[in-house]
């Protein structure tokens, strides 16, 4: 039972919050409306600014909702706008803090699970399949979630499939093959097996084909072979984004989060995020959140894990910071990667 003024306080409580996010939400979608190459300078500095002055839970569903309805539309949207917004995705990545990254991530890995499955007609699977790309583009996810996202295409594919495996290869085809050649060369093998065994049940094999041929361009990293592929666009807003970050950070903010882990996040919540709070039930006895819950450092040279197992730094926390120590350039570097 709710007496009767605590009801009345309560209703006037809720009445002045749905004001404050309406009025958030009109400030946020008037920056966003106005955005453009010229002045992300100026609008990424006002957002910050809003993240300071408001709660960063309301700050992080209102972006996400303001961008959301700004880039996934039926109709196919243009790479730069997108790019743009993605852009300052990243730089509020970078300076405001990684959950801001996280919660936008989280919504776009979701909504395309939801879109491929549905089947729709419209473009929406590859508006947030872009998001996705520019995402790892501009060092907000790593690049285990794009292969995690190439596997699961592979295992499908049909011809919807095959457009997306095209569509998200020319976008970061040649950063997979800097990032991880190993892991590139295993999706181009298994395509190919799929390719041959798909062969008789694909109407479509000039598509195939020249998915094949675009896989084997990457592989020999032969640019010219990959129609209207141009990297420029993407390097110049990155040098915008080294003058824009305040910090030094550069990759180690990246979150190195599987697919599997973003669309199961409800149930075993959210490790990625530091001091997220999980009150949902008890991981016990489950084997894949025990793997889930690995500390990620960065790849690390032989020579200083085996150190590191000299020294019986037996778990991944002890490991991370073995490394962090022993690898640091100096103090400030140290603290930054151990805070981390």
């Amino acid at each position: 039972y709710v007496p009767p003024q605590v009801r009345k306080a309560q209703e006037i409580l809720d009445d002045k919050k749905r004001e404050e996010l309406g009025r958030l939400k009109k400030m946020v979608n008037g920056l966003i409306n106005r955005l453009s190459e010229p002045n992300l300078s100026s609008i990424s500095g006002q957002m910050e600014e809003l993240y300071m002055a408001n709660s960063r839970k309301d700050m992080n569903e209102t972006l996400t909702d303001v961008l959301m309805n700004a880039c996934v539309t039926p109709v196919a949207m243009p790479t730069r706008l997108l790019m743009e917004h993605v852009f300052l995705v990243s730089i509020l990545h970078h300076n405001v803090g990684i959950e801001v990254g996280a919660h936008f991530l989280e919504a776009v890995v979701k909504k395309f699970d939801e879109v491929c499955k549905s089947d729709a007609e419209g473009k929406e699977c590859e508006n947030l399949l872009a998001l996705i790309a520019h995402l790892y583009n501009f060092h907000v996810v790593h690049c285990l979630l794009i292969f995690d996202i190439l596997k699961k295409l592979v295992s499908i594919f049909t011809g919807k499939e095959i457009e997306l495996i095209l569509f998200l290869l020319k976008n970061v085809g040649f950063s997979l093959r800097k990032d991880d050649a190993l892991a590139l060369k295993e999706l181009i093998t298994e395509a190919q097996r799929k390719a041959n065994t798909a062969e008789k049940k694909l109407q479509d094999q000039t598509r195939v084909r020249f998915m094949l041929e675009t896989m084997l361009a990457l592989k020999n990293n032969d640019m010219r072979k990959i129609p209207g592929y141009d990297p420029e666009p993407v390097e110049k807003l990155r040098k915008l984004q080294r003058t824009l970050v305040h910090s030094s950070s550069g990759k180690e903010t990246q979150l190195r989060v599987s697919l599997e882990s973003l669309l199961s996040a409800d149930q075993v919540g959210r490790w990625w995020i530091v001091g997220s709070s999980w009150s949902g039930a008890p991981m016990i006895n489950d084997a894949n959140s025990k793997t889930q819950q690995k500390v990620h450092i960065g790849k690390m040279s032989s020579k200083i894990m085996e150190l590191a197992r000299k020294q019986r730094m037996n778990t991944d926390i002890r490991r991370s910071i073995f490394c962090v120590l022993m690898t640091c350039e100096d103090f400030l570097d140290a603290f930054e990667k151990l805070i981390r």
